[in-house]
């Protein structure tokens, strides 16, 4: 039920509610991620014995060398499981860039610095931009994790009321930004090492050396920043904005009023101190960069060839992040006064460490699911088989490409997990695409585009309850229907927008990100 219609025809009402419960009912009936990749571990081995006993070999598709099913339910294959299991886990790519990175967010989040600089920005909007600008933040937001959907989100409500406008839509223009905008950003966040791992895990199924930077989408995320901005400002005010009533038709209790005044407050003194230091801190950061990327023969340029694509910067992105985070973090706090020691940085590093329990659960048991399925060739297998099917099927890019995207949108309303999602899909499809010319770096923004566009109206989303319960404090009947008929449009719009700007991309054979090719010289044979 819509906040704003509250009238709307019954019929209507029970046919969304009941695609919906469909939709929660399939969720829940999945298991947990980690318990999805222990299982999924599991069905390789038994599937691994069972194509053994088969003639299923391929061609590879570089060296034309025989490839045929290695069997992990045999003495051989037991003892590599057993030998290999403490090594699959601390070997796993994405584990160290994700833990090097979340450290280093971890102390500007803890020192109050991302949530000083959202309110900055959103406190200091002219009303005309006061939609967009809170889009804006929220894209930004999604780099530092759940900061947006926590901080972002109820604070954009209380801004619009404060404003005179629905609270509601303030909420819904955040949490557009936040979960649909997840992969725009100017910055890289914590789930660009994860994903890169992920996709350097499956590339390495045909190219054992190949290198998937955390980088390598940046070109596109960029640009995506300002389309999903755009488009998402245009919902705001086009499609949700009249659906909604006045804020004057909503009582506004004593609580909600002080809370607002709160939320409108301006930036205490030494908040802005924090800021000013921070900025001191960023300019220095940004300077010693500069120094070392500018000059031809800068210390951060590859030694050999004094480029930039295969340069320590680039390499060593994620250490650039962790400094960043604790640099600017740590000047923050200092003239914010919420970092008076060294034990409040490392107790901010060990605070984001602490959430990450779960994480290093999952990982352990994705890392076993990815490892087996390399060493049982199935990856490879499904791959060449796959590729062919495709071939045959004659597809052009473009419809390929776009039903892919499809394919991670729909799979988004059930699995909500982006990595959990992406260390099933990306074994199977990224060898697949790669035989078909398509690069890891592409596939991986294909996939993200479609993971991000239905976040906002996936019951699996893990911050989808607390959305809702940020909704119910100005609509009490509000529901999960309530929520997704609020951000349908955004998401069909993000979902029609980025697809046409996908397609333009491709058009133009403009890599996703630096050193990303636009295609893969594969063997016509093999």
């Amino acid at each position: 039920m819509s906040p704003s219609t509250p009238d709307a025809p019954t019929q209507k009402r029970r046919l969304t509610d009941r695609f919906l419960d469909v939709v929660e009912r399939v969720g829940n009936a999945l298991p947990d991620p980690t318990t999805l990749f222990a299982l999924s571990a599991l069905a390789v081995i038994v599937l691994s014995g069972i194509a053994a006993q088969f003639d299923l070999s391929v061609a590879h598709p570089t060296t034309g060398e025989v490839i045929e099913p290695v069997s992990l339910l045999s003495v051989d294959g037991i003892h590599r499981i057993l030998t290999g299991l403490v090594t699959n886990f601390t070997s796993f790519a994405p584990l160290g860039t994700v833990l090097v990175a979340m450290i280093g967010i971890g102390v500007a989040e803890v020192s109050g610095l991302i949530g000083a600089v959202m309110r900055l920005l959103v406190l200091n909007s002219p009303r005309a931009l006061l939609t967009p600008v809170v889009v804006f933040c929220g894209v930004l937001s999604n780099a530092a994790s759940e900061v947006g959907y926590v901080l972002l989100v109820p604070l954009a409500a209380l801004i619009f009321k404060a404003a005179g406008r629905h609270p509601v839509l303030g909420l819904a223009a955040a949490f557009a930004g936040v979960s649909g905008g997840y992969s725009a950003n100017f910055v890289l966040g914590t789930i660009d090492p994860l994903l890169a791992g992920l996709s350097q895990e499956a590339a390495r199924i045909i190219d054992p050396s190949y290198v998937v930077s955390p980088a390598a989408n940046y070109y596109f995320m960029f640009v995506s920043t300002f389309l999903i901005t755009g488009l998402g400002w245009w919902v705001t005010e086009k499609l949700v904005s009249p659906r909604l009533a006045a804020v004057d038709n909503h009582a506004v209790s004593d609580e909600e009023s002080d809370e607002a005044k709160e939320a409108i407050k301006p930036l205490a003194a030494e908040e802005k101190r924090g800021l000013l230091y921070a900025l001191i801190a960023f300019l220095v950061f940004t300077g010693l960069l500069l120094w070392g990327l500018l000059p031809g023969d800068g210390f951060l340029r590859d030694p050999e060839t004094g480029g930039v694509l295969h340069s320590p910067f680039l390499k060593g992105i994620v250490a650039i992040i962790f400094f960043y985070g604790v640099g600017l973090g740590t000047a923050y706090g200092v003239g914010a006064g919420t970092v008076r020691s060294d034990r409040d940085v490392i107790a901010g590093m060990s605070q984001q460490m602490s959430t990450l329990g779960g994480y290093m659960v999952l990982v352990f048991f994705a890392a076993q699911f990815v490892a087996f399925f390399n060493w049982t060739n199935l990856g490879l297998i499904f791959a060449v088989e796959g590729a062919q099917v495709l071939k045959s099927a004659g597809l052009h890019q473009v419809p390929l490409l776009l039903s892919f995207i499809l394919l991670s949108a729909m799979i988004n309303l059930v699995m909500g997990s982006a990595s959990a999602k992406w260390a099933l899909m990306a074994p199977v499809f990224i060898p697949m695409f790669m035989l078909l010319s398509y690069p890891p770096e592409l596939i991986q923004i294909a996939y993200r585009v479609g993971d991000s566009v239905t976040n906002v109206i996936s019951p699996m989303m893990s911050y989808f309850a607390l959305i809702i319960a940020f909704v119910q404090r100005y609509v009490s009947k509000a529901g999960i229907g309530t929520l997704v008929s609020l951000m349908l449009p955004y998401s069909i719009t993000f979902l029609i927008g980025w697809s046409i700007m996908f397609v333009i991309w491709l058009m133009m054979g403009w890599p996703v990100g630096p050193g990303a090719p636009v295609t893969l010289a594969m063997p016509a044979g093999g």
